[in-house]
């Protein structure tokens, strides 16, 4: 890129910085506070918590089941929690897994490691004793912050070093296992934390839907201005309040605690999510952002009528999702009785944010994905790495400023010409529009015809009869594969099998109507709402 490319790119960031109001002016005594939270940080994520204290201050940062916190009460809390966490022995260099809820301790172990060049290892909420202990293990953390929920099966994993977060009960104080609000009590004095020698690693987990998570090592971004073309599609705003119902021990959720935090929006947090309370919440706090995965949407619109026009959503303006593919016409539902306020960003832990699709996008397409933000490019290639013509099935492949730095374990996705490989399968339509079909390693072949769940759920999710459905492969003498359906049915209705046998012969092809049909109360998902696949059959 030339000095006139990129003097152009500068300008167009402005443009989308000042819109947002991230540009603002500020007083010299606040400018001076921030320069000097920059200068001694640098670009990391501890710059992140100290910058917004300085810029925000008293502004609140967050709210949770306790309260209000300022943006410089958690700078605060997270200076005095790695004054602690340095004197029990935690130091640079380290891993540390977190296994919390979303709420104010997150924030400030997440912060205090970051102040403490410590490798911070995001977990599942919905790990099982011999994943937390499988993972600890393999990602060398010896140290494990957890909700007090969690304490039994962090016993049972046998992590080592422990450390409580949030708890619901009082308790007497262990010294060998202290509480995060101890060692911020202990410590709320105490010199200046120095800049540590190195930056500590942000680890955050693969879904795992078919297989073991992976560790997957988050960098900073190869443009710095990586995060404009986003930010240009989903237009989030500075001192909002944002609800968010999405887990932050995931990328998505984390991602956008950190666009909250950077705009001085205030967070909206809760430990689980019920869709009544985050109506609820919306109403309280007038929130204009709700950061959610697809799945609480549908929790959202099951609700009786009578219950969702209880609360006032007047304020809710934007509605950004990830996490999992969006169903049938979810997302029309949803914009028919809250108003055009769906945006549907497609990504991975891996290749960070693929293509966003906007309210216009998904009225014309229930079902798209978008299109690439700017910065971002994607190509859809055959198994020859040529690329496809449009309405052709291919490999996605995405060249992105934010995509990650590797697996822990020094594996990497698969690159061609610069490009990774994301592991779905799409096609674009003939205006441009990108749609996901699946995952490679989804795709079902019964008697010689490839089908790709996705395309068969949407269609049994259109049915006004039914919530939800997931379909797999499973072994047939006659045709290698043949198609079983997963089907939620919604509450009172009358729905057989051949119901849904015709109701999909009706719409697709003959091959893609699944043989089986099975009605279940429930899919399993993921804390992320991403279907565990590997637990049906």
């Amino acid at each position: 890129m030339g000095p006139f490319e990129r003097l152009t790119e500068a300008a167009h960031a402005a443009a989308v910085l000042a819109r947002a109001g991230v540009l603002h002016p500020e007083p010299p005594s606040r400018m001076l506070r921030i320069a000097s939270a920059v200068r001694h940080w640098g670009p990391s994520l501890a710059a992140v918590f100290a910058v917004t204290a300085a810029r925000f201050d008293s502004r609140i940062a967050l709210v949770d089941e306790r309260g209000p916190l300022t943006f410089a009460e958690l700078d605060r809390r997270s200076d005095a929690l790695a004054r602690g966490l340095r004197d029990i022995g935690v130091g640079a260099g380290d891993t540390v897994g977190v296994l919390c809820r979303n709420h104010r301790h997150f924030f400030d172990i997440t912060a205090a490691l970051a102040k403490l060049g410590v490798n911070v290892l995001f977990l599942n909420t919905g790990f099982s004793a011999p994943q937390l202990r499988g993972v600890m293990q393999r990602e060398d953390a010896h140290v494990l912050v957890h909700d007090d929920d969690f304490t039994p099966m962090a016993l049972d994993a046998d992590v080592g070093r422990r450390v409580l977060a949030w708890t619901d009960t009082d308790r007497d104080v262990d010294p060998e296992q202290p509480t995060t609000d101890d060692l911020i009590a202990s410590h709320s004095e105490g010199p200046e934390l120095p800049r540590p020698a190195r930056d500590g690693r942000t680890i955050i987990l693969t879904s795992g839907t078919t297989g073991a998570p992976k560790g997957a090592l988050q960098g900073r971004p190869s443009d710095p201005l990586g995060g404009i073309g986003v930010l240009e599609r989903i237009p989030y705003r500075a001192r909002e309040t944002m609800v968010i119902a999405a887990p932050c021990f995931h990328s998505w959720g984390l991602t956008n605690a950190l666009v909250s935090l950077t705009l001085g929006d205030t967070m909206v947090l809760e430990r689980l999510f019920d869709p009544e309370r985050a109506l609820a919440a919306i109403a309280r706090h007038r929130a204009q952002v709700l950061v959610a995965v697809p799945v609480m949407l549908s929790r959202i619109l099951e609700l009786p009528e009578e219950v969702r026009t209880r609360y006032d959503t007047s304020s809710l303006r934007l509605v950004p999702l990830s996490g999992s593919a969006l169903p049938g016409d979810l997302a029309t539902r949803f914009m028919n009785r809250f108003g055009d306020v769906v945006y549907n960003l497609y990504g991975s832990t891996e290749a960070g944010a693929v293509s966003v699709a906007v309210p216009d996008d998904l009225r014309a397409a229930p079902t798209t994905a978008g299109r690439p933000p700017r910065g971002t490019e994607v190509r859809l290639l055959d198994d020859h790495d040529r690329e496809v013509a449009p309405g052709e099935t291919g490999r996605i492949f995405v060249r992105s400023p934010l995509s990650f730095d590797g697996y822990t374990d020094g594996a990497t996705k698969t690159i061609v010409d610069g490009f990774m490989q994301t592991g779905d399968t799409g096609h674009r339509d003939a205006a441009g529009l990108l749609f996901v079909e699946g995952r490679d390693d989804d795709m079902i072949i019964s008697g010689g015809e490839n089908v790709f769940p996705a395309e068969v759920e949407d269609v049994i999710a259109q049915h006004p009869g039914v919530v939800e459905a997931a379909v797999i492969g499973v072994p047939d003498p006659e045709f290698g594969q043949r198609l079983k359906a997963f089907v939620v049915p919604r509450e009172g209705a009358q729905l057989d099998p051949d119901h849904v046998r015709a109701h999909v012969r009706a719409n697709l092809a003959r091959y893609k109507v699944p043989r089986d049909v099975e009605f279940v109360g429930a899919l399993p998902r993921n804390a992320t709402g991403k279907v565990m696949r590997r637990h049906l059959d």
